[in-house]
């Protein structure tokens, strides 16, 4: 059964019903798929990004990693903006807002010069979007002109931003991409050109695989591939990376940022939340489970807000910030010695292997019983509570302090 709190919040100034909204890509990129979303709960959707630029796509244009029994751990896409003309999709978010008035309808655009974003963000502004994203992101544009290619050079990101925000009264949105080693720089230069806040990440240049008969990268394409997008949960650590990096960057402290990056659960979206975003988008979870993963998604915040007492989202945003420190101010005086619970350990030896293989040989293996004993040598490095199949059966016990 659905179990809701208030999680309404405003982001740049909108009011949203719930943080959870669509992101521009193909789960909301016509009025039938955005509708449904809308009414399945979300509170609200990036439209698929808009151009004039309309692109022919290939098939087929997805492949998914997996790993033993784990679907998807992370997904390519090798798909491009919207295929629609902008008349017919800012039609579509016409009615979108037409019909649901309270939901958050923002227009994702995409240009190629100066006129194209100007001539976009008029468009969206005319049929009644909340919000325009600049997609400077996209790592799959068949123009250089366009996408991630742009995302990289700082000066664009200003002059796009620039000219979106001058051709507006809409809030702007840069979307950032993180081909990059600093995406802070493009961010600021977004924020400096008129953009009032930041959306990350997008996809992540990448080939997922190869076919082992096609000898070609995945997935095949008339015997060929290309680098394309990855996303999913595997891009997750990354995204909570870019994420703190701008949060605790000085200039870009205060601005609003809609976190995007492999959200499946409730608990990726807290910890979006308690890194600092005050908005969060999904795609990866739609395509596995469909529009209701948002009833997952809101019942899951709401138990854990009910259970630690919070009333609303805003006493939970950046909390987590204070304690991400730099590299050179971790306390390394102490070690944490883990300890094996043999009364579950069911002897599978891989806490042994990987200790002498992989770590510091700290583990000693009895033969006849089959059960590890972690020796004098142990190093606190925890790497057999992270390989160990049984949940809590080496857990992390006893703190040493180095010699000093």
């Amino acid at each position: 059964m659905l179990f809701k709190k208030d999680l309404s919040i405003k982001f740049l100034g909108v009011e949203c019903e719930n943080p959870f909204f669509l992101s521009s890509s193909p789960v909301g990129s016509n009025y039938d798929m955005c509708a449904k979303a809308l009414e399945s709960g979300w509170g609200g959707i990036v439209y698929k990004t808009i151009g004039t630029f309309i692109p022919k796509e290939c098939s087929p244009r997805f492949d998914a990693i997996a790993k033993e029994c784990t679907p998807w751990i992370g997904f390519k896409n090798m798909e491009m903006i919207s295929d629609k003309a902008p008349e017919k999709n800012f039609e579509y978010i016409s009615r979108l807002k037409q019909t649901f008035p309270n939901k958050v309808i923002v227009a994702s655009i995409m240009g190629e010069n100066d006129e194209d974003w100007k001539k976009l963000a008029v468009m969206a502004e005319q049929a009644g979007a909340d919000l325009i994203e600049c997609n400077f992101s996209c790592p799959q544009m068949t123009s250089k002109a366009m996408g991630s290619d742009v995302g990289q050079s700082p000066d664009l990101v200003r002059r796009y931003s620039a000219i979106t925000s001058g051709s507006t009264k809409l809030p702007v949105i840069a979307k950032m991409t993180p081909n990059t080693g600093h995406m802070e720089i493009a961010a600021e230069a977004a924020i400096k050109g008129g953009a009032k806040g930041i959306s990350a990440i997008n996809t992540i240049k990448s080939i997922t695989g190869i076919d082992l008969n096609t000898l070609s990268g995945m997935p095949v394409i008339a015997g060929k591939s290309s680098i394309s997008g990855y996303s999913g949960a595997a891009v997750k650590p990354i995204a909570l990376r870019f994420i703190t990096q701008m949060k605790q960057y000085p200039p870009l402290r205060h601005i609003e940022i809609s976190g995007m990056g492999g959200i499946e659960t409730w608990i990726d979206a807290l910890e979006f939340l308690l890194l600092g975003c005050t908005n969060l988008q999904v795609t990866t979870a739609v395509m596995q489970y469909g529009y209701r993963i948002v009833e997952d998604l809101i019942s899951g915040l709401s138990f854990y807000m009910e259970e630690k007492g919070i009333n609303k989202l805003d006493e939970i945003i950046g909390k987590a910030l204070p304690n991400i420190i730099p590299a050179e101010q971790i306390d390394r005086s102490f070690k944490t010695i883990p300890k094996v619970n043999t009364d579950i350990c069911i002897g599978c030896g891989r806490c042994y292997i990987s200790c002498y293989d992989g770590a510091h040989q700290a583990i000693d293996w009895d033969e006849e019983t089959r059960r590890p004993q972690i020796n004098d040598d142990c190093v606190g490095c925890h790497l057999c509570v992270n390989i160990c199949p049984v949940e809590n059966c080496i857990l992390p016990d006893k703190r040493v302090l180095f010699d000093t």
